[in-house]
């Protein structure tokens, strides 16, 4: 063995060519057996393109970035919390819908409860806010009134100068004894350097405990995690009693990157403020997400808490997605209403890069004569995303979808839908690939008249700031546009 080995060493020259041929070749049959496996056959094939290009790089990184699963340690609390919520699912009840609601969305509450084991509940009010500095004043005047707790989640935070008051609220209630709670995704917040590390400084001045979601260590669950594996979510509930979620990040909307203020780009957000039982659904989804990030499991009766505000008419349902879960909830959800839909879907997503089945749900919701439009923006801060989202516009066009592009320098980042005048659909998730299956995300189905009104008010203001693009106009853009845009469709599919 050994005057073989030495052999080998002595030819290297002759030998190597051979031994890499040989790799090459085994990586490409590993690569037609592993990557088809559960897998879209878009992404596989988009996969299996990269990889054949160049296996000896391309596969590492397939077998570190391939698959959307969460390390074994995650996926058994997953799996804990997964079990303690069916439980506690079938001891509750839905709300029981007006009469007078489509048959189908009784088959959409169905759905929701089964992916996601969250009941629908009743007597909730909810407004909704559109101005970035208002919101942010409307949450920091909730946290002052706070006697108990504040539970605070955000995908990006960061202590700036639009921030500061919502972080002087924390620290002053924190300072009177109330329980402060704060998660905050890793990559989402680390990114912005200074401001972020400013943020953690306040709060540890004030003693609150935070954590960061999905922290960027691969081995820290014992096996090695997806460094783009995201928590998206955006929530804050105040006592159980008062909850905000939606689209809005924590920190100025020109996200303190130089490259954005250099362009003038604002970010455009809704987030909706609720009362009622619902409050107690988003604060148990918290308290999952605490659970995972700080070990501490809280005790559902410090969770779940009798709301003192039921006055409200609307009938709510949490729909929770992510890695964690063996489906896409939010895919699902969407997909089902969009086929349920008679007259009228709105959808506004700041990302859309859908799989081939929303896609088909739009074109087909057209094509059968539902009225159906897309508020995008007009121009992108993420060159392949918003390139991959033009290549679909089309297929959209030609089928008869209005698309709506808001007018620069605004990036529409809201993300909500309305479906006929029966439900909404408002929350973190966009309508993209990666929102489907890598980021843990929060969405919330509402129903009533009263609240669709609003919405619609909503989509009123976002189409006058906004200019409709015609099949005729899209048709005269740039070869070289088409060719990118093709391209970034290909590259979005790897996932």
């Amino acid at each position: 063995m050994a005057e073989a080995w030495q052999w080998v060493l002595d030819h290297w020259v002759v030998v190597s060519p051979y031994v890499y041929i040989l790799i090459d070749v085994g990586l490409r049959i590993a690569a037609l057996i592993l990557v088809p496996r559960n897998r879209r056959p878009g992404s596989a094939i988009a996969w299996l393109l990269a990889i054949m290009a160049l296996p000896i790089v391309l596969f590492p990184v397939y077998l570190l970035l391939g698959k959307a699963q969460l390390p074994r340690k995650r996926r058994i609390k997953q799996q804990r919390v997964n079990t303690l919520m069916r439980e506690r699912s079938l001891r509750i009840p839905d709300s029981e819908l007006d009469p007078d609601v489509p048959s189908w969305l009784q088959s959409a509450v169905r759905l929701n409860r089964e992916l996601g084991a969250y009941p629908l509940t009743g007597n909730n009010s909810a407004d909704l806010e559109i101005d970035y500095d208002t919101s942010i004043a409307r949450m920091a005047a909730d946290i002052r009134t706070a006697q108990r707790d504040v539970s605070v989640l955000f995908y990006t935070m960061a202590l700036d100068e639009v921030t500061e008051d919502f972080f002087a609220a924390l620290g002053e209630v924190a300072d009177r004894g109330v329980t402060v709670r704060v998660l905050y995704d890793h990559w989402g917040s680390l990114s912005h350097g200074k401001v972020y590390r400013a943020m953690r400084r306040l709060l540890d001045a004030h003693g609150i405990e935070h954590y960061p979601m999905m922290p960027i260590k691969p081995f820290r669950d014992g096996a090695f995690q997806r460094p783009d594996l995201r928590n998206h979510r955006k929530l804050l509930l105040v006592d159980g009693q008062v909850g905000w979620m939606g689209s809005q990040n924590m920190i100025a909307p020109h996200y303190d990157k130089r490259s954005i203020i250099r362009r003038g780009l604002r970010w455009q957000e809704t987030m909706v403020r609720l009362r009622g039982p619902i409050v107690s659904e988003m604060n148990l989804l918290f308290a999952i997400d605490w659970f995972y990030e700080s070990g501490e499991q809280l005790p559902e009766q410090m969770v779940v808490t009798a709301p003192e505000d039921t006055s409200g008419t609307y009938e709510c349902q949490l729909v929770p997605s992510g890695p964690g879960f063996v489906l896409e909830n939010n895919l699902l959800l969407f997909n089902q209403l969009f086929y349920s839909a008679d007259h009228r879907i709105s959808a506004v997503s700041p990302y859309f890069v859908p799989d081939e089945s929303m896609l088909y749900a739009l074109i087909t919701a057209a094509k059968r004569g539902v009225e159906v439009e897309l508020f995008v923006s007009e121009i992108g801060d993420q060159f392949l995303v918003f390139h991959a989202q033009r290549s679909y516009y089309t297929a959209l066009l030609e089928a008869g979808v209005r698309i709506w592009l808001h007018r620069a320098p605004t990036i529409l980042h809201a993300k909500h839908i309305t479906i006929d005048d029966s439900v909404t659909v408002i929350g973190s998730s966009n309508m993209d690939i990666r929102s489907f299956l890598l980021q843990m995300e929060s969405s919330l189905m509402v129903g009533g008249t009263d609240f669709m009104l609003k919405m619609h008010e909503v989509e009123d203001v976002y189409r006058s700031r906004s200019r409709e693009l015609t099949l005729e106009e899209w048709e005269e853009r740039s070869r070289v546009m088409m060719v990118v845009d093709n391209l970034c469709r290909l590259a979005s599919s790897v996932v």
